[in-house]
C-alpha cells in the first residue's frame, strides 16, 4: 500500500501572520536595552516613517532594517539576542491577522504540513513560533564565532529565494504540491506562491498585487476585523 504524501502550506510571517514586522520589533527592543546603539533606532524610525508617508517602498524599508541589523549584530552576544527575542515574541504573540489565524487552524485540522519562511532573524522567528506552533520555520541566520558572539556575517537569507527553499523542503520531506497553499504579501513571496496550487496574495503591496492580478491569484485584504476577497475587483486609478 502506497503511503499518501501530506500536503504543504507555506506562509510568510511579517505582514502575513504577524500584523507588524518581527525584525523591526526585535531591533527596537535591542535598542531600548542598550544592546544596539540608540542612533540605530532613529534611523529605523525614519525609514519606517518614509514608508508610511509613501516616500519609499516596503522593500526599501525592509532592506534598511536588514542593513541596520547586520551592522549592529557584530560582536553582540547570542544569548542577549535570544533573550530580547523571547520578550518580543511573548509581548506580540496575539497580534496576528484573523485570516491567517483561521486558515492555519483549518489547514492543521486537514493534516497539512505548515511552514513559514521569513526574512526576520531566526532567533525571533523561532521564539514567535513557540506560540504559532507551525511544523517548521525558517529565518535569516547570522554567523557566530564559536564563543557565542556574532561576526556580522549573514550565512542564510531565505528571503533571497523562498521558492528554492520550499522546493528543497518538499523534496527532503516527501511532500506533495497537490492541494498546496501559499500566503504572502510582497514580491519576495512570489517565488513560492507560483509553486503552490492555491496562491493567496494577502494585503499585497503593489508589486505583488500586479503579479497576482495578472496570474489570477486570489487576493485577500483584511481591514480591522473585516476580510475582503477582492480578486474580482478593479484597482481604481485616479
Amino acid at each position: 500500500m502506497v503511503k499518501q504524501r501530506r500536503k504543504l502550506a507555506v506562509f510568510d510571517i511579517d505582514g502575513t501572520i504577524f500584523r507588524k514586522n518581527l525584525h523591526f520589533e526585535l531591533l527596537d527592543e535591542l535598542s531600548w536595552r542598550g544592546i544596539f546603539g540608540k542612533e540605530s533606532r532613529k534611523v529605523l524610525v525614519r525609514a519606517y516613517a518614509s514608508w508610511l508617508e509613501h516616500r519609499g517602498t516596503y522593500e526599501d524599508y525592509r532592506k534598511k532594517i536588514v542593513g541596520i541589523y547586520e551592522k549592529e549584530i557584530k560582536g553582540r552576544r547570542q544569548e542577549d539576542i535570544i533573550d530580547a527575542s523571547r520578550k518580543v515574541a511573548e509581548f506580540n504573540k496575539d497580534r496576528v491577522y484573523i485570516f491567517a489565524r483561521d486558515l492555519i487552524k483549518k489547514l492543521r485540522a486537514q493534516k497539512y504540513i505548515i511552514i513559514a519562511v521569513s526574512g526576520s532573524p531566526i532567533e525571533i522567528v523561532d521564539e514567535y513560533n513557540k506560540y504559532l506552533k507551525l511544523d517548521e520555520v525558517f529565518g535569516s541566520t547570522y554567523e557566530t564565532d564559536g564563543k557565542g558572539k556574532y561576526t556580522g556575517k549573514a550565512i542564510f537569507e531565505p528571503v533571497r529565494h523562498k521558492g528554492h527553499l520550499v522546493g528543497q523542503y518538499i523534496s527532503e520531506k516527501g511532500l506533495t504540491l497537490e492541494g498546496s497553499v501559499g500566503v504572502g504579501d510582497t514580491e519576495s513571496d512570489i517565488s513560492f506562491l507560483e509553486m503552490v496550487k492555491q496562491p493567496i496574495a494577502f494585503n499585497p503591496n503593489l508589486n505583488l498585487e500586479k503579479v497576482a492580478r495578472r496570474r489570477k491569484w486570489k487576493i485577500i485584504v483584511e481591514k480591522k476585523d473585516v476580510i475582503y476577497d477582492i480578486g474580482s475587483f478593479k484597482i481604481i486609478n485616479f
